[in-house]
């Protein structure tokens, strides 16, 4: 295995404010953007050359990892002038490769945390002689997933949308958004235009006799498509629950970037990080939370749960959980603000202007 795609043209819209300004795999996890843990992850494996498909902000990746030499990799980069979905993603990067037509090509989504055994994949895809092999992984509720049932070889059976009632849940395995293909199965992706791989790809494919692969692993996975599930990530890469070699520091209760400053009696717990340039004052408590750089959190703040956006500032006594503050805005003192608030970049809100209980 010396080749991988990551897929990370996506918008990123469930996430906003975080991707107003930033595209999704670049916003920081654990201290660094979440994409350079997929980079690390995949050179830990084998990769040496990564084609990045980018569409949404592409103009943000090259310059920040450049051709890749910093993490031992080479890196290309394609970008869609129109946005072609997973599978034309795929196509619209082949011109790129290196591969022998019967070799594996690792494909990642940009925006899935997991500790998949990489070579286990790649191993289970070579030995049984697959055209695709995909990551499976069971969770207890599949309803909100498209499932993917396999025969007792784990040979793929169909790809079934998202179940409505009882009866259609015939699996707890879903599609875990990565995969390895034969290279040559690329080439028969349509080109130009946008193709799904899970709605389109992968059942023709197996409609037309072709074999994919299933493997369960079931090690951490995560996808971080929603505010919360990606500050629980974030969290989960600095407890050391989800492995990475990119985190920057050793993995505990807590992470602090260098030139962030913590007050000696601040209290940080559960995975949080303080990112670089960022403050945490005197009597301030943060738990599970991201504090992006340049950020101010002033004293006697309680944040559990939330991200705080890059130069934003969280006021005196204010009590913020399971909250997005957007880069740049302003939450003044004494204001309560909990699950699902999302504030967006550079906005103000004044000194106890929004509470859930009583000021008193």
């Amino acid at each position: 295995m010396t080749e991988a795609i990551l897929l990370v043209g996506g918008k990123g819209t469930r996430l906003r404010p975080l991707t107003v300004h930033t595209p999704k795999p670049m916003v920081r996890a654990a201290g660094v953007p979440f994409l350079t843990h997929q980079l690390a992850r995949a050179r830990a494996a084998g990769v040496d050359h990564i084609v990045l498909a980018t569409s949404y902000l592409a103009e943000v990746f090259e310059p920040y990892f450049g051709d890749g030499s910093a993490l031992g990799l080479h890196i290309e980069y394609v970008t869609e002038d129109e946005p072609l979905g997973t599978g034309g993603a795929i196509r619209n990067v082949a011109s790129r490769l290196t591969s022998a037509p019967d070799e594996p090509v690792l494909v990642f989504n940009g925006d899935i945390l997991t500790g998949l055994d990489i070579g286990r994949l790649v191993a289970t895809h070579e030995t049984t002689g697959a055209d695709v092999s995909l990551h499976l992984t069971q969770v207890t509720d599949p309803r909100a997933y498209g499932l993917v049932p396999t025969d007792g070889t784990g040979r793929v059976l169909a790809f079934l949308e998202k179940p409505q009632t009882p009866e259609e849940i015939v699996t707890d395995q879903i599609n875990a958004g990565a995969y390895v293909f034969r290279r040559s199965v690329i080439d028969t992706i349509p080109s130009g235009r946008p193709v799904s791989v899970e709605r389109e790809t992968f059942p023709d494919l197996l409609s037309a006799g072709a074999h994919l692969q299933g493997m369960v692993d079931s090690t951490y996975w995560l996808d971080l498509g929603t505010p919360a599930a990606f500050v629980r990530g974030s969290a989960d890469l600095v407890l050391g629950r989800a492995p990475s070699p990119a985190v920057p520091g050793r993995c505990g209760d807590r992470l602090i970037l260098p030139t962030a400053r913590v007050a000696p009696d601040a209290k940080l717990t559960g995975g949080t990080v303080v990112g670089e340039g960022a403050s945490v004052a005197e009597g301030a408590r943060v738990f599970g939370s991201t504090i992006l750089p340049g950020a101010v959190i002033e004293p006697g703040a309680v944040i559990t749960d939330s991200l705080i956006g890059a130069r934003a500032r969280v006021g005196e006594r204010s009590v913020l959980t399971g909250t997005v503050i957007g880069d740049g805005a302003v939450v003044g003192a004494d204001n309560e603000l909990r699950e699902g608030a999302r504030v967006w970049c550079d906005a103000r809100i004044p000194a106890g202007a929004v509470r859930f209980s009583s000021d008193q």
